[in-house]
């Protein structure tokens, strides 16, 4: 059995040390990843949707290069969604400038809440080592 490697970009090793939780687990072949949010290292989330939804895409382009990966490595994503219906088009226009064919699995759930006040979406994905 291989060993397990946490993935944590240094501005978020705190969810590692506070949270107990691993932003990304590699297990070689695989790196699944926690959902991630725009939330920036200040702890702050822009109020702005669009803003919001492509900060959140840039944590998590930090988090695949920290694994040494990229988008076109991700084969599968689940989106939480806040709003789900009201933001879905400006969504789908900040992820088509991150996500290209061929597009990975997509799940996306509408959500009351998620953990930061004022946070729309929080993005989960496994991605596959070519």
């Amino acid at each position: 059995m291989r060993p397990k490697r946490v993935i944590v970009t240094p501005e978020f090793q705190h969810f590692l040390n506070d949270w107990h939780l691993s932003p990304g687990i590699d297990d070689g072949d695989y790196v699944f990843f926690s959902g991630v949010t725009g939330i920036q290292p200040d702890l702050s989330v822009s109020t702005d949707p669009e803003t919001q939804f492509r900060d959140t895409f840039q944590v998590l382009e930090k988090n695949l290069a920290q694994a040494e990966l990229k988008f076109d490595d991700v084969v599968d994503m689940t989106t939480y969604h806040v709003g789900l219906r009201e933001h879905l088009h400006t969504f789908m226009k900040v992820k088509d400038e991150f996500v290209s064919s061929p597009f990975p699995a997509w799940t996306e759930i509408g959500v009351s809440e998620l953990i930061t006040e004022g946070t729309l979406i929080e993005i989960r994905v496994i991605a596959k080592r070519q």
